[in-house]
């Protein structure tokens, strides 16, 4: 009788899928360092005037910078898992944006729906 037949590879890694090479790795972290200095050189030396332009810039740059981590590093993609964990992990996206965008809005809209204080003060 035959063993049964195991989809690990020689590296023990589920369906033949590894991991990146060193170069890979390599070139996840220096894409995560050039992404994590570009940020920092903006708002240490205050090139760009509009805060609100650096904001959305250091935002944009935080999103690549964990898109980069999800690939090289966790190695998130279409095939692993057939294709479960990307979903997961779009799932898990989703609703923590929503969680952010709620907040945010409550915060944004709660100073309306505050009572004023008292003239005197509390405990006046």
């Amino acid at each position: 009788m035959s063993a049964p037949h195991s989809t690990h590879d020689a590296d023990g890694h589920e369906g033949g899928h590894g991991h990146f090479s060193r170069r890979g790795y390599l070139m996840g972290f220096l894409l995560s360092a050039v992404l994590t200095a570009i940020p920092f050189w903006l708002v240490m030396t205050g090139v760009l005037q509009d805060k609100q332009a650096a904001v959305l810039i250091v935002i944009g740059l935080a999103v690549i910078q964990i898109l980069v981590h999800t690939v090289c590093f966790l190695h998130l993609n279409t095939r692993s898992e057939g294709g479960w964990t990307l979903m997961a992990y779009i799932f898990t996206a989703v609703i923590v944006l929503i969680v952010i965008t709620g907040s945010l809005w409550i915060m944004y809209h709660i100073n309306g729906n505050m009572m004023p204080a008292p003239a005197g003060g509390f405990g006046s």
